[in-house]
């Protein structure tokens, strides 16, 4: 068997990863990355799906192990270069992803299954596997060969009293495990957090309290996909008399299907429109938002800017119940200053217990370790110092230091005979989404747009008589974000004019190559003049 990842590795997001055997493919997840603060711009990044190219006829089958952005966000993108293959998932999985298609206009082949069921798609037959995580209905999936057996847990964390009842099968794990496991593929993101992770339900006194001592208006922002603690807001909410109101368009869209399909429970007269809150008392009003990220467009991050319909003020209370991902810190943290700003009391996981993470931690990943006992262990899910963290967890138990492979984006990993090597490397980068551009924006583009907002830009326009080697127009210098107005550039000009006449008179009279003289004059004047590195766009014009 050979392993691919193509996303997943080295960050949180963008998880997807192919397995091949005889010949045929199989996906596992198909999720995007949401950009930082250095990809201005970008709206989602997808997994490279370049490794593909002249192998789609040999992709039996998608398997989605649950129903978060980061691994079902691309597969609307993945239909555009081929739809010929089935998509297994849970229900609530498969309803997100179909509300997705909507909107994308797409189709796809869905097949429902639930835990403890197998699918034939050959050569693979695949298992699929009870796992508690932060959303319902979440998968891992035993996959078999008739050589191997690989397990991908997918998401999980080891609670053993999770809201719906719905724990992580560990008897289904043991089992595989007396089989003989040869590889088992591990959620690593808390692989550093040491000890067990606290119950789900443990938060549902948190968010009482925080009802009970809430004088105004409460707005909790949470991942539009988190339906357990959606579902711990809207019965606090009906504790305390409130009403409660979903802002933000995915909010909406996965609260409505999870309500549809009985996964929400929303007593009677609980929920209202945003429109109606303006008929409600400040305190009897809970607003459930998107926005927990810092996202710049989400819902919270509007009205931390003052640029949304919604207001908050002294006396109204925001709680942020949701984990933080890497990468995020300064965004959120614009979004809390912004809030207290206006005069709200902000409640985040670093001031009280408003959050639980989904993902398994230390103890628990020891755990599954030795029920498991797998020959061979490749870290997933998570930034390097997760999966090193993960490897050593897995050494830690066992697992000989040789059989046990931290691999990055691309790294080609082959199983044969019981044991595990990294062989090779394929080139996979960052596919960009910018407004409907996918694939377009470079890592070029996107350093000209750094440069343009850090820096600022100059433009310099000059019209050159080749004939008798001067200047007759200009320079004329125009910048925008770089100084106070375009007098700053009463000493560079004459030195752009004599740099052109004497290139003139050594007989350049290439356009391009005039406007690289212009660039290299003025490059040096701002960077020993105002230490600065604009963006600078010559313009030549022969006349």
């Amino acid at each position: 068997m050979r392993i691919v990842a193509l996303g997943g590795l080295g960050a949180i997001g963008r998880n997807m990863t192919v397995l091949e055997y005889d010949g045929k493919l199989l996906i596992v997840d198909c999720g995007v990355l949401f950009p930082e603060e250095q990809q201005p711009g970008v709206d989602l990044i997808l997994p490279d799906f370049s490794y593909l190219d002249d192998r789609w006829d040999d992709v039996v089958a998608l398997v989605l192990t649950h129903g978060h952005e980061d691994h079902i966000g691309a597969v609307p993108f993945l239909l555009r270069e081929h739809d010929q293959f089935p998509i297994y998932g849970s229900k609530l999985t498969l309803a997100f992803l179909e509300a997705k298609l909507r909107e994308h206009r797409r189709k796809a082949d869905l097949r429902e299954v639930q835990a403890d069921t197998e699918v034939s798609v050959s050569p693979f037959t695949v298992e699929f596997l009870n796992v508690t995580h932060s959303i319902p209905d979440a998968l891992a999936v035993a996959i078999r060969t008739p050589d191997q057996v690989v397990i991908h847990t997918g998401d999980f964390k080891i609670d053993q009293l999770p809201l719906d009842g719905r724990t992580t099968d560990l008897n289904a794990f043991a089992q595989l495990g007396d089989e003989g496991v040869d590889l088992l593929m591990v959620d690593s993101t808390n692989a550093e957090v040491p000890g067990f992770l606290i119950s789900e339900r443990d938060i549902a006194p948190v968010l009482d309290r925080v009802f009970a001592q809430a004088k105004g208006r409460l707005i909790v922002a949470s991942f539009a996909s988190h339906v357990h603690r959606i579902q711990q807001v809207l019965d606090a909410a009906v504790a305390h008399n409130r009403k409660a109101a979903f802002v933000g368009r995915s909010m909406v869209r996965n609260m409505n299907v999870a309500r549809d399909l009985g996964y929400l429970q929303v007593p009677g007269n609980t929920l209202i429109s945003v429109d109606d809150l303006k008929e409600l008392p400040d305190d009897r009003a809970v607003l459930i938002c998107t926005g927990s990220q810092g996202e710049p467009m989400a819902a919270l991050s509007r009205i931390a800017n003052r640029d949304h319909e919604i207001e908050v003020g002294p006396g109204d209370t925001v709680v942020l119940a949701s984990s933080l991902i890497p990468g995020n810190e300064n965004s959120v943290n614009r979004v809390i200053n912004g809030l207290i700003k206006q005069g709200a009391d902000v409640v985040h996981k670093n001031n009280a217990r408003v959050h639980v993470s989904g993902h398994a931690s230390a103890g628990e990943l020891l755990t599954l370790y030795n029920i498991v006992k797998p020959r061979n262990v490749m870290p997933v899910h998570g930034e390097w110092r997760h999966l090193r963290a993960n490897a050593e967890l897995a050494e830690l138990t066992g697992v000989p230091p040789d059989h046990v492979v931290v691999a990055e984006n691309g790294t080609v990993v082959d199983l044969v005979g019981g044991d595990i090597a990294a062989v090779g490397q394929i080139p996979v980068g960052y596919i960009y989404v910018d407004g409907s551009s996918v694939g377009d924006i470079t890592e070029s583009q996107l350093k000209d747009r750094r440069i343009l907002g850090e820096e600022g830009f100059i433009s310099v326009f000059v019209a050159v008589d080749v004939a008798s080697g001067t200047v007759v127009a200009g320079p004329e210098l125009h910048e925008r974000g770089f100084a106070d107005d375009d007098e700053v550039f009463e000493d560079v000009r004459p030195e752009v004019s004599r740099a052109l006449e004497k290139a003139l008179a050594d007989g350049v009279t290439d356009v391009s190559q005039l406007q690289q003289v212009v660039r290299r004059v003025v490059g040096r004047w701002v960077s020993k003049t105002h230490r600065r590195r604009p963006m600078i766009v010559p313009i030549v014009v022969e006349v």
